[in-house]
């Protein structure tokens, strides 16, 4: 679907914060932009989006372009417009009405059904990052960029959040990019893990849980554990891809 290569960018500082840059995104794949903050993980992101320039290097899609969904780390609702009228957002600039079925369906998914009439401020953290799921999802994009979603969230809810987009996607088949600095969120929802230091990827890793187990049991698999170990081993600078 994807392919970025000798990709580079600059802030009007001369802060340079993405390094020569190459990656691959397959359809249907799901890859974790992984590293510490400031690395250049979210200026990749945007990079591709079309929100920024790059100033050398290439963003090539190798299908046509795809319709691409954007989850920010802040839910960014319109705090004067209904639930609805947040996840309608997308449809509303496209000139396009959604559909009643279509607003429920949505709802539905990401476990907000009867809320269409709720406004941003009487929501729970969780439930704005809901809308906001629910608002990227709407287009039905074929490509699903998030940006830390969920970094502000408690460890409890960020599980309930991390297994709703799991659900999502093997609902809707999308790919889909996504930056974090949890090691344990990457290596649970990524196919492929990349690992970002000083803007370059200094090494991959492959988690390939068994999505047949429970959450518990993927989260306590050899699988797992060696993708945690493996993945901990590059960010210490040992470099290991298995």
């Amino acid at each position: 679907m994807l392919e970025v290569h000798g990709l580079s960018f600059a802030y009007g500082d001369g802060r340079t914060v993405v390094r020569d840059l190459d990656l691959r995104l397959d359809e249907g794949e799901v890859v974790a932009l992984l590293g510490a903050s400031g690395c250049g993980k979210s200026t990749v992101l945007r990079l591709v989006a079309g929100l920024l320039e790059p100033a050398s290097g290439h963003v090539r899609w190798t299908t046509d372009v795809p319709d691409i969904g954007f989850v920010f780390q802040d839910a960014a609702l319109m705090p004067w417009a209904s639930v609805a009228r947040n996840i309608s957002l997308p449809l509303d600039l496209a000139g396009q009405r959604i559909a009643d079925q279509q607003l429920e369906s949505l709802l539905k998914a990401v476990g907000l059904t009867g809320l269409a009439d709720r406004f941003p401020q009487t929501l729970s953290g969780g439930q704005r990052m809901r809308v906001s799921i629910a608002r990227a999802i709407a287009s039905d994009p074929q490509l699903l960029l998030m940006d830390e979603p969920f970094a502000a969230l408690d460890e409890i809810l960020r599980f309930k959040m991390n297994e709703l987009i799991l659900s999502l996607r093997a609902e809707r088949g999308w790919a889909g990019l996504f930056v974090t600095h949890s090691l344990y969120e990457a290596a649970y929802l990524a196919d492929r893990i990349l690992v970002m230091k000083d803007g370059s990827i200094t090494g991959e890793v492959t988690p390939g849980l068994d999505r047949s187990l429970s959450p518990e049991d993927q989260r306590a698999s050899s699988a797992f554990i060696e993708t945690v170990r493996a993945t901990s081993g590059i960010m210490a600078g040992g470099g290991h891809e298995p």
